[in-house]
């Protein structure tokens, strides 16, 4: 009866962790992939976190506005790190183009796509999962 009970509530404690980490997901169809946006400016910040890296950039003054701030949202730092990133890659003062998927709400967000040094003439994946599985071998036959 014991054995019995304890196995019901690992279970049940199973699909409770299961079921958080599934909503903690999100995908990526606020970003709008038909409507690609060169964004070239100035690195204000560089968050090297989970569950995504973050980039400011302070876009350059455009036609009737003024320098804006975007938030530009990348890959995990684990899926960034194997295809050739680092916490140092990118500093604040960096000039960069970044090639980006623009929120479908119009606000000053995207979703990085790749992205340029302009100082340092080196261009890096930002999504890092595409390149991955492209470096993928299948062990089926």
């Amino acid at each position: 009866m014991f054995h019995c009970r304890r196995t019901t509530t690992l279970v049940f404690a199973m699909l409770i962790v299961g079921a958080a980490v599934v909503s903690a997901h999100h995908s990526a169809a606020m970003f709008d992939k038909t409507k690609p946006l060169l964004l070239k400016g100035i690195v204000k910040e560089f968050r090297w976190v989970n569950p995504h890296a973050i980039l400011l950039v302070e876009r350059e003054a455009s036609e009737g506005e003024g320098p804006t701030l975007w938030a530009v949202e990348m890959s995990s730092p684990g899926n960034m790190t194997r295809v050739g990133w680092s916490r140092t890659s990118v500093a604040v003062g960096d000039s960069v183009e970044v090639s980006t998927n623009p929120m479908r709400d119009g606000s000053h967000g995207a979703g990085c796509v790749t992205l340029k040094l302009v100082n340092k003439g080196i261009t890096l994946n930002c999504s890092g999962a595409d390149a991955i599985r492209a470096g993928e071998k299948t062990t089926l036959p």
